[in-house]
């Protein structure tokens, strides 16, 4: 059955390879084909008037995305005010904190879309109404679709359902649905060139898009490309970001946060902690009488030694991308089309981090061989005239706590990914009558792929490193003896050639869906029209694998360590939905009618799920329009998350059992007392040394259920006619949306950083479990594995105005507003006894980095006279409060664009000038966040950024 359906795809592909390549299924085809009944509108199976949509569906098309000066799709829709950030170019990750918990890795280079926050896994993504292959990026497996990977110049528009609708579209629907539609229908060339750059002279950013179309009487043929190239920013050219804290000039202002991985060395043995006087050739001297005297090359280490990682860091990420599609449409018979689309995209990213941070010895935090390495007294650069030991089996006792390096000589740490993404839809769909109604009918094949290769360059291989550290009889050549003593600059090349190696890690993910539908009307209910139906069925194949490098899967890496995984399962569904119109233009009810949607999915790795959903229409009047649904949701366990491997992220977060000045263990008797019995020595010998990064071990689990949601929906609607029929605008039209999700079974770990807090201030019983302690205190690993871990619940309000003014003499103006207010969000998590329940409404938090303001609101001001046009957008965003605090004051971001579309070309060529963040307001100041100190998934990058395109429309 497999193999014959793989045929139905191909067969298509190749018989049609001659004139193109590939089509689209078309959920809604361009205003200039087909009728209003033949449509098919995101939201419902059932074929339908756009202009009587009932479900909140929010429209991007064309103008809307050439109107922000951005070059990726995935800015674009997280500029909405019911979306809430996700991945993007903005987020440079890779080294500074590790591995995620849902096994998806840092998905460098990607970009995701997250509605209602809660999270990108938790918002479906269509293409064309079918489902589209994950992303990878070398780091793990994702869950969620990289739409960076659709080509700009394929999309016709995009339809953001903002409501869960699994019983419609099946499992990740939870908080809504975005269903980028490409263009299925062109006539001649449509292209365009755009330049863009910040004040600073960076981020330089080159987009260029090209479609060609032609149609004939029974063929419709659209191609096109895309490239878009967009350069660096870097952390030291902003202010904001050139310490570790917002406002930091030093590494030795109170504040701290800069690296116990210094330039020359940081040297805790069993007394003081040492550092080197100043960077020195050959064999360090130390007086075991007196370290720090004037006959050692060795001082205590302070605050000013210690190394400022943020300057060397990406604001923006650089990237490189290469797209193309192709659309074909073929009308077989009068009744019958075949369609094949292709997509293909091509992408070369970085992520970078500073020079590789050396640590070794039972302090460590590793979680690997580094953490057992012993310094032979033999080593020729080993000062102390003793084997510095790790302890464990067959060794003498421990007798120092750490070493760390900071490697400068192996240069910055950069990330280089390679991803190939491509995806292959065929099918056929048409119509025949039955007793007087017309019927629809539809089978489709989508096979997708994404490979993607990560080179990581600036790490150490752990079992040469502890070679060449050993007994020098056993450094023999290859071998070279390493100085892991000697400060800045003592490294040799030689012996960077022997410890150092390239990372090359790859990741794949694999989708087959197949799907078949039926619509059209059963019979009259007079006079309210006709019943509607819809029912369909699915299968969908998906698989994924990341396999890192031999030398990580061996743990055997210096950097943030990872294992192989892989996994897959498949799914058989089954959907029907139905819409019975009950009254019509009668008084009171110019309509009235039910919808009611059934789906029922079987999973392969276990367990079945029935959800369903039902709705009510009702028009007192033409002018206005009510609308209430209540809709079940479901969401699988992902791949990553049920076979991702352990693996290691470094939480930016304080210990609060270190004994510092204004620490919880200096000022609560009772956290020193649970701190205490959690490992930590009653002496209060213990200062936590990891400035600020503790390491959390992360994995999947394949005992994970299936996440479950429940969401209430009411809609109002005003449209009053009298402001056309008195020429007091051509639109006006006022929305509010009230929104109300309940997750259930939701799957991620519980924060680390509440771990921590629960342990030291309530001695929670599982909390404390997690927290793992060496014999000195510091934590060797705080345990996050996922799991099923309580629920998140989140309430709010959706505001949408719309506004144009007849012509005049003076030009026709425009107002567009749309805004959110968050009523709730909380998350319940397990304790070890009860619940506890955390809101999140009006904070900020870090790790991951993540706003929840009160409002966020964006409005749309534009002009049009003749040949010119202009457009001010207003994006608002209210303050919210850190943790510790800190209030993150209210943002109003402005952009302005003026157009030139001169009539003695027939309007074909448009050229566009355009300043984003015209005020040059900087983002506000984050003390928590784990990026470059503002929360980069909220607020744009410091400093204004202007454009020039032009764009040709034949």
């Amino acid at each position: 059955m497999k193999t014959l359906l793989r045929c139905g795809i191909l067969l298509p592909a190749f018989v049609l390879l001659d004139t193109a390549m590939a089509t689209a299924q078309v959920v809604a085809p361009p205003a200039d084909e087909g009728s209003a009944s033949d449509i098919i509108v995101t939201g419902s199976r059932i074929r339908r008037d756009p202009l009587t949509q009932d479900t909140p569906v929010v429209t991007v098309d064309q103008a809307s995305l050439a109107r922000t000066g951005l070059s990726s799709v995935a800015d674009v829709l997280q500029r909405l005010p019911s979306a809430s950030g996700g991945l993007n170019s903005k987020v440079n990750n890779s080294g500074n904190i590790g591995n995620p918990p849902d096994g998806g890795g840092v998905g460098a280079g990607s970009a995701e879309i997250d509605l209602r926050y809660l999270g990108a896994k938790r918002t479906l993504v269509l293409v064309d109404g079918v489902r589209f292959v994950n992303g990878a990026s070398a780091s793990g497996i994702p869950s969620t679709v990289d739409l960076n990977t659709i080509p700009v110049s394929s999309i016709e528009r995009i339809e953001v359902l903002q409501s869960g609708q699994s019983p419609l579209y099946g499992s990740d629907a939870l908080a809504g649905v975005v269903n980028v539609i490409t263009k299925s229908s062109q006539k001649g060339l449509q292209a365009s060139a755009q330049f863009g750059t910040f004040r600073q002279g960076d981020g330089h950013t080159q987009d260029y898009n090209l479609s060609y179309g032609v149609k004939g009487p029974t063929t419709s043929v659209v191609f096109g490309g895309s490239y878009v190239k967009q350069d660096a920013v870097r952390t030291r050219d902003r202010s904001i970001s050139q310490f570790p804290n917002p406002g930091q000039t030093s590494c030795t202002d109170p504040v701290g946060g800069c690296s116990s991985a210094t330039l020359n060395g940081f040297f805790a043995v069993g007394g003081p902690t040492l550092t080197l006087k100043a960077p020195v050739a050959g064999k360090p001297r130390y007086d075991p009488l007196d370290p720090t005297g004037p006959n050692s090359d060795f001082k205590l280490l302070t605050t000013a030694d210690r190394f400022n990682f943020s300057p060397f860091n990406y604001l923006l990420t650089p990237s490189e991308r290469y797209s193309g599609f192709a659309n074909v449409k073929q009308e077989l018979t009068p009744d019958i089309t075949l369609h094949v689309k292709a997509l293909y995209t091509h992408r070369n990213s970085q992520n970078q981090a500073a020079f590789l941070p050396l640590f070794i010895g039972p302090d460590a935090g590793n979680g690997n061989l580094l953490d057992t390495i012993s310094i032979d007294v033999t080593n020729p650069y080993n000062p102390f005239g003793r084997t510095l030991s790790a302890g464990g089996a067959g060794n003498p006792p421990a007798n120092y706590s750490t070493v760390r390096r900071r490697l400068i000589e192996a240069g910055q740490r950069t990330y280089t990914q390679r991803v190939d993404t491509m995806s292959l839809n065929s099918g056929l769909d048409g119509s025949f009558m039955v007793a007087g109604k017309k019927w629809y009918w539809d089978v489709n094949a989508e096979l997708g792929w994404n490979d993607a290769h990560q080179l990581f360059t600036g790490n150490v291989n752990a079992a040469n490193l502890a070679r060449a550290l050993g007994p020098i009889a056993n450094c023999t050549a290859p071998c070279v003896p390493f100085n892991i003593f000697g400060g800045a600059g003592s490294v040799t090349p030689a012996m960077l050639a022997y410890v150092g190696f390239d990372e090359k890690d790859k990741s794949s993910q694999r989708l087959e869906d197949y799907t078949a539908n039926l619509s059209g009307d059963l019979f009259d209910l007079l006079p309210a029209g006709a019943v509607g139906f819809a029912l369909g069925y699915e299968h969908r194949i998906q698989q994924g694998s990341f396999t890192p490098d031999a030398i990580i899967s061996a743990g055997l890496g210096a950097d943030i360590p990872a294992q192989p995984a892989a996994g897959g399962y498949h799914s058989d569904e089954f959907y029907g939905e139905v819409r019975v119109p009950l009254l019509k233009n009668t008084a009171f009810f110019e309509t009235l009618e039910l919808d009611g949607a059934v789906r029922h999915t079987k999973l392969s790795i276990g367990g079945k799920n029935t959800s369903f959903t039902g709705s009510g229409t009702w028009k007192p009047v033409s002018d206005v329009l009510f609308f209430g649904s209540y809709a079940q949701g479901f969401r699988a366990p992902s791949i990553g998350e049920l076979f991702g491997a352990a693996s290691r992220s470094d939480a930016p977060i304080d210990d609060p059992c270190t004994n510092v000045a204004g620490s919880p263990w200096q000022t609560s008797a009772t956290v020193r007392a649970n701190c205490i019995a959690n490992g930590v020595p009653a002496s209060g010998s213990y200062q936590e040394p990891n400035g600020g990064q503790l390491p959390v071990l992360t994995g999947g689990s394949t005992t994970l259920k299936p996440e479950k949601s429940r969401t209430l929906l009411f809609r109002g609607v005003y449209s009053p006619s009298w402001v056309r029929e008195k020429g007091f605008g051509s639109l006006f039209n006022v929305e509010v949306n009230y929104y109300d999700i309940k997750v259930t079974n939701a799957i991620a770990p519980i924060l680390p950083g509440i771990t921590l807090a629960r342990c030291a201030q309530a001695g929670d019983a599982l909390s404390c479990a997690s927290v793992i302690r060496t014999a000195s205190g510091t934590i060797a690993r705080i345990n996050g594995l996922l799991q099923n871990i309580g629920g998140i619940r989140t309430k709010g309000v959706d505001l949408t105005l719309n506004y144009r003014t007849e012509p005049t003499r003076f030009g026709a103006f425009g107002y567009q507003f749309s805004g959110n207010y968050l009523i709730k969000y909380d998350e319940i998590v397990p304790a070890a006894v009860g619940i506890t329940t955390t809101s999140y409404r009006g904070t900020t938090r870090g790790f991951p980095d993540q706003s929840y303001p009160k409002f966020k609101g964006t409005g749309v001001f534009d002009w049009q006279l003749g040949d010119f046009g202009a457009s001010y957008v207003g994006r608002y965003i209210h303050s919210v409060v850190e943790s510790d605090g800190h209030k993150m004051h209210s943002r109003l971001y402005s952009d302005l664009q003026f157009t030139f579309s001169p009539a003695k070309f027939d309007h074909k060529i448009v050229m566009t000038a355009g300043v984003n963040n015209v005020f040059n307001l900087n983002p506000p100041a984050c003390n928590t966040c784990t990026g470059p100190n503002f929360d980069a998934t909220t607020y744009d990058i410091p400093g204004q950024f202007g454009y020039l395109k032009i764009a040709y429309k034949m």
